[in-house]
């Protein structure tokens, strides 16, 4: 891709899911309010300001509103930072009043149709769809075992979007005989061109056998039925390397700044 190109597509990225975004779920709602479009869920789902266009002149109070408004709340919140948001020191403006940084990733998107698809998961691993409670627990169990994190949220959040919207959601599991060793999902938005592929952890002792590739050409051709030509993913510096070898594009960075009440 060229340059001019890498600039459409991040430009068509902001617009259909970062300015346009729907609700990532039953009974939450996206807010769109002056210069910044937010999400607002329960204390279990994402909360969130998912973009915004600001100046250096507006920057401060609209940070500020966003503090009131979810500290009136009671919940703590997210703001979504990207490379190329502005002004360029709004990072640093967020720092200023009381957010945490986390871990800068990578927003890499693929053109379906150009990326490398073939992966198999090795001998003895399978992938399984998830449709239900019993396919939700394991992917959670995944999910704790290889990010040392609390999955309960992601529980409920993919119980209630297999119940209230199945069309939103493809989840899958891998599985070594009875032992579920990889787990991802993919979240889907009607009308958009882009599908997020999201989670993707591996089990210690399953790393490096190619059961994640595996599970990112699973959940691509699943999105190519579907009709959607792109997909989207904030890559950890692990996961990026084999994502580069699969055909997908870094196009900025992207940081969670967290809120704190």
């Amino acid at each position: 891709m060229t340059q001019v190109n890498h600039t459409a597509l991040l430009a068509l990225f902001d617009r259909e899911l970062r300015e346009g975004a729907r609700p990532d779920g039953p009974g939450v709602r996206v807010e769109r309010t002056g210069d910044v479009v937010r999400q607002v869920a329960t204390a279990q789902g994402w909360n969130g300001v998912l973009w915004s266009a600001l100046d250096e002149a507006a920057a401060d109070a609209a940070i500020a509103g966003q503090i009131a408004h979810y500290t009136g709340l009671g919940l703590a919140f997210e703001w979504k930072l990207y490379g190329h948001d502005r002004p360029a020191d709004l990072g640093q403006r967020l720092r200023a009043a009381g957010f945490r940084p986390e871990p800068e990733e990578t927003l890499m998107i693929g053109e379906i149709a150009a990326l490398s698809l073939d992966a198999e998961p090795p001998e003895g691993v399978r992938v399984v769809p998830v449709t239900g409670p019993r396919g939700v627990d394991l992917v959670a169990e995944v999910h704790e075992k290889a990010f040392g994190a609390d999955s309960t949220w992601l529980r409920e959040e993919l119980l209630a979007r297999l119940s209230a919207d199945p069309d939103t959601v493809v989840a899958v599991v891998a599985m070594a005989g009875d032992e579920p060793v990889s787990a991802a999902r993919m979240e889907l938005v009607p009308g958009a061109r882009f599908a997020g592929l999201w989670g993707g952890g591996t089990v210690e002792g399953w790393r490096g056998r190619g059961i994640y590739r595996a599970l990112v050409a699973h959940r691509a051709h699943a999105a190519a039925a579907r009709g959607y030509r792109y997909l989207q993913v904030d890559a950890s510096g692990q996961s990026r390397p084999i994502l580069e070898r699969l055909g997908f594009t870094p196009l900025t960075t992207t940081t969670p700044y967290v809120y704190t009440p």
